[in-house]
């Protein structure tokens, strides 16, 4: 821990920046969020998490592959959508349809599934080295979707481009992350409570497509939030005037 705490504590960088990243502020201004805009985050959430289910339920065993592969694309398209909608709400209202969120994730497409392959590989091979490498890769590149949607840059550059937000603020994310995955396990003992009369199997089942339907949307916000929170810190730090951060970011 005492690596990591030293990685952290590099990220911390210059004292120039106004902007407070703190973890109950992210999380609660996301409740907002995704209360506020629950209809589509949840309607779309549905969507994907119905096509996913028909996929596995009619391909054969043999091509079980194919409907992973599929969930897989699916869900890099959902977190693109989610990452569009909180861009286009920063300004207290959202202009764009749920259609045109989704497709204005085409272009970013193939790199963002790339950045995924990358960061995914990465991250699991730190969590195997002691977990504190994989803390660490998580906390850097915890923005990577957002700045991949929105600024459009390459899969590595985009990497590059979280660390280099994220510097300064390495506490803060890694305690919003922290604050998120406690909030999931909360929710995955509550739906599990409510489901644990129903057989194990069909608990199991519908316990993983609710939680999914109802988490993923949520931590999607987080994430793009935390981008918006920390690209203001960034240009504050940056200009001698200082930045104000996006509305409700």
């Amino acid at each position: 821990m005492r690596a990591m705490a030293g990685h952290l504590e590099d990220t911390r960088g210059g004292e120039g920046a106004a902007v407070e990243i703190r973890p109950g502020s992210v999380i609660g201004r996301a409740f907002d969020v995704y209360r506020g805009q629950a209809a589509t985050l949840l309607g779309a959430a549905v969507i994907v998490f119905a096509i996913q289910l028909v996929l596995a339920l009619l391909l054969p065993n043999g091509l079980l592959f194919i409907a992973g592969l599929a969930s897989f694309v699916l869900s890099i398209f959902y977190q693109g959508m989610v990452v569009n909608l909180v861009k286009d709400v920063q300004d207290g209202r959202r202009d764009h349809s749920m259609g045109e969120l989704f497709s204005a994730v085409g272009p970013v497409a193939l790199p963002l599934i790339g950045l995924a392959i990358v960061a995914g590989i990465a991250i699991a091979i730190g969590f195997v080295l002691i977990i504190i490498p994989g803390l660490i890769l998580l906390t850097i590149w915890a923005v990577a979707a957002p700045v991949m949607v929105i600024e459009h840059p390459g899969v590595f550059a985009a990497l590059g481009r979280s660390r280099e937000l994220v510097r300064g603020h390495g506490w803060q994310v890694f305690g919003t992350l922290v604050l998120v995955f406690l909030l999931l396990i909360v929710v995955g003992v509550l739906i599990s409570a409510v489901l644990a009369p129903l057989p194990d199997a069909v608990a199991g089942f519908v316990s993983g497509l609710v939680s999914g339907t109802l988490v993923s949307p949520y931590l999607a916000v987080v994430v793009t939030l935390g981008y918006f929170r920390l690209l203001a810190a960034h240009d504050q730090a940056a200009s001698p005037y200082g930045a104000q951060p996006p509305y409700g970011g």
